[in-house]
């Protein structure tokens, strides 16, 4: 029975592919902003100091918002917090149409970054309650998916749409309030925060509710698994490394992110449409590596380790040599690019797994909070330092190669953190263990 269990599609699928379409969702807002950069920066008069500037912003309170996310998440329930942060970040969004000047900006971009920051952690948890260990690599690597296929299609739809619109880009923030209202919807009828209310309401069967529970990490038969105190999680040295580790995978993903289109605009001269295409390939490629990033964790090596490192070493030499490709010279700037896709975004299958197997499941949500909000500022610093970094040659051109000799130090670091992590599963020592109550033994 249990074979067919794991082999079968069942309820925790449905779950997943709720949380994968409302993280899309999610990524069409800030995706859409970061594609329309070059075009923000002309139409309020800004250099690209301020852009570095607000585009980091939204990372800062982004981060803020991870800490305090992965906290209410073991609190209150991840679907609450993700129902909040959604409401949110569609508002911000559609009030992004309407912005008027660089403070208007600056604060709509803390908006969206406070309300989406509430998102991640929580969806995190939610994979952790409803996947067994046996499951997480390919379960994490299809929701971290979101951020290869989000990028891939949004730049190409939206440039489109602006396009046949006359160039009119704020038309677009408005019509993502759509997608959200949606979200919302998908995430009041189909998720839940524990696989118990679903079995309740007769979703779920009794043999994938037993296989679930079975599989969690360190959950036995009675739910009655003594629980770790969550400070001392926070004292471990493998969760600083790993922190780092994705500190530096945050600032080369984000960065690149935030400034690919600008780049392909500004120093490779490409039209609004030409401009969306070449932005969304690193992406497209980014789907199947993410993929199998997760597949090789689940079913070849069994560690995140090789993964980690075949991805950030193979990156450095490819993100080295984007930003010294030629203006003109498309061939090769299109095989570098998916390239890059390919090798930088391997890691997703396998990074965000690491909480997940490493750490008791009532931890999880703080222990994703705390690595993310911390990593988070990578994310935050590395588009204002590349801000500084863009420059205008004697010729007139502006470049961007010390942004991606930038990008390729940061997978450097991220390799030489990866290769020191240890994958063995956390073990508290005793004075750590909280002991469980009669009333938590019984639920």
């Amino acid at each position: 029975m249990e074979k067919g269990i794991r082999k079968s599609f069942g309820y925790r699928h449905i779950v997943l592919l709720m949380l994968w379409l409302i993280y899309i969702i999610n990524y069409f807002d800030r995706i859409s902003v970061l594609t329309f950069l070059p075009f923000i920066r002309e139409d309020l008069s800004l250099t690209h100091q301020q852009v570095g500037f607000a585009a980091s912003i939204f990372f800062f309170a982004y981060a803020l918002a991870q800490v305090s996310a992965g906290y209410l998440a073991d609190r209150i329930g991840s679907k609450k917090v993700m129902g909040i942060a959604v409401t949110v970040f569609t508002g911000v969004t559609f009030l992004t149409g309407l912005v008027q000047n660089y403070t208007q900006f600056l604060l709509l971009r803390l908006g969206l970054g406070l309300g989406e920051g509430h998102h991640f952690s929580p969806a995190n948890r939610t994979i952790a309650d409803w996947f067994p260990k046996s499951e997480k690599g390919r379960a994490t690597a299809f929701f971290s998916s979101t951020w290869a296929v989000a990028p891939a299609i949004i730049p190409i739809i939206i440039t489109s749409i602006a396009a046949a619109t006359g160039g009119d880009w704020r038309f677009c923030f408005f019509l993502l309030a759509i997608p959200g209202i949606l979200a919302i919807w998908f995430l009041v009828r189909f998720v839940s925060d524990k696989p118990e209310y679903m079995l309740a309401k007769g979703r779920l069967s009794r043999e994938e509710y037993d296989y679930i529970k079975a599989g969690l990490v360190e959950e036995s038969d009675t739910g009655a698994t003594p629980k770790v105190n969550t400070k001392v999680v926070l004292r471990d040295a493998n969760l600083w490394i790993y922190t780092v580790q994705l500190f530096m995978t945050l600032a080369v993903y984000w960065g690149s992110t935030t400034w690919i289109t600008s780049f392909l605009y500004e120093q490779h001269g490409f039209d609004l449409k030409t401009m969306g295409f070449m932005a969304s390939l690193p992406y497209i490629v980014a789907f199947f590596s993410t993929m199998l990033g997760g597949w090789l964790l689940d079913k070849v090596f069994h560690r995140i380790k090789p993964v980690s490192l075949i991805s950030y070493l193979v990156a450095i030499p490819v993100l080295y040599y984007i930003g010294q490709v030629g203006k003109g010279d498309t061939t090769t700037l299109i095989i570098m690019l998916m390239l890059n896709g390919f090798f930088v975004n391997l890691v997703w299958g396998v990074i965000y797994a690491y909480p997940q197997i490493r750490y008791p499941k009532h931890v999880v949500g703080t222990a994703v909070g705390f690595s993310n909000g911390v990593g988070q500022l990578g994310a935050f610093l590395s588009p204002l330092l590349a801000g500084y970094m863009i420059y205008t040659t004697e010729s007139g051109q502006i470049s961007y190669d010390n942004v991606f000799i930038m990008f390729a130090a940061c997978c450097a670091i991220a390799a030489l953190a990866a290769a020191l992590l240890n994958e063995k599963t956390y073990t508290a020592p005793e004075t750590a263990i909280i002991p469980v109550t009669e009333n938590e033994a019984q639920s």
